[in-house]
């Protein structure tokens, strides 16, 4: 089995890959916060493989993505410890075996080239990869896998939790998108705000990138929180929740000795 580790802001996920079946068949997450992810890891990690009926030897190689660089030792660290092996980290020397070519390497996220490098390897078109994760994304690859560029703004849950932590009287509200864009009372007036701006926010992004360089992209969306929007179901050409694990095995496949 492949196990990949992806390292976000929110969240550390752990995916096992079956090589036989061709499909990711289990998937959990820690919290990235240092202090409690290595407690998590040496309880949490080995009680999943237990619960599930898997062996730590089963596990043939290990991908690793992280934009949280200092918690890489401890992931490596304890990936030697319980797996017996060092996973491969994906850095920028990674891309150059790839279809996917970045300007500026050293600068993109690894996330943002495992979303590329899994839409780009399927649909081998121009490509948009919207990621919903803690920060909203887009990345765009032009017919010959360069990246075009990239936007960043804040994520649905960084946007509502800045409201309620810079607003004295403003609660934190859950992700539901209401069902009028008008709000009847508080909680209903910030989904509406946020979940119904964030739905004009990914359409007018996708047509300003296609305007200004005149291409017809594939879209992509994934990420945790891509399903929330269902405004946006006409919006995406598909949803694949597993794009980055996805991208993240092909780079380490590619550069396997």
């Amino acid at each position: 089995m492949f196990l990949a580790i992806d390292a976000g802001n929110s969240n550390v996920v752990f995916a096992l890959f079956d090589q036989k079946s061709g499909k990711w068949t289990n998937q959990f997450r820690l919290e990235t916060k240092t202090p409690k992810l290595i407690s998590q890891l040496s309880k949490k990690v080995p009680l999943y493989f237990l619960e599930h009926g898997i062996h730590a030897s089963q596990i043939e190689k290990i991908g690793f993505s992280s934009v949280v660089p200092e918690i890489n030792s401890i992931i490596e660290q304890f990936c030697q410890s319980y797996f017996g092996q060092s996973p491969y980290l994906i850095s920028a020397k990674s891309y150059e075996t790839l279809p996917i070519k970045s300007l500026r390497p050293n600068e993109i996220g690894s996330d943002l080239m495992c979303n590329v490098m899994a839409a780009f390897s399927r649909h081998t078109q121009p490509v948009i990869v919207v990621d919903f994760g803690t920060a909203l994304t887009f990345t765009a690859v032009d017919s010959k896998g360069e990246i075009l560029g990239v936007n960043i703004v804040p994520g649905l849950k960084t946007a509502i939790h800045s409201l309620f932590t810079n607003t004295s009287k403003l609660p934190e509200v859950a992700l539901k998108l209401p069902e009028s864009a008008l709000g009847k009372n508080t909680i209903h007036a910030i989904q509406a705000g946020v979940l119904y701006g964030y739905t004009g926010l990914v359409k007018g992004m996708i047509e300003a990138i296609e305007s200004e360089t005149r291409l017809q992209f594939k879209i992509i969306a994934t990420g945790g929180l891509a399903a929330i929007l269902t405004t946006l179901e006409s919006t995406f050409d598909e949803v694949d929740r597993n794009l980055t694990l996805e991208g993240l095995r092909l780079i380490t496949e590619a550069n396997s000795t």
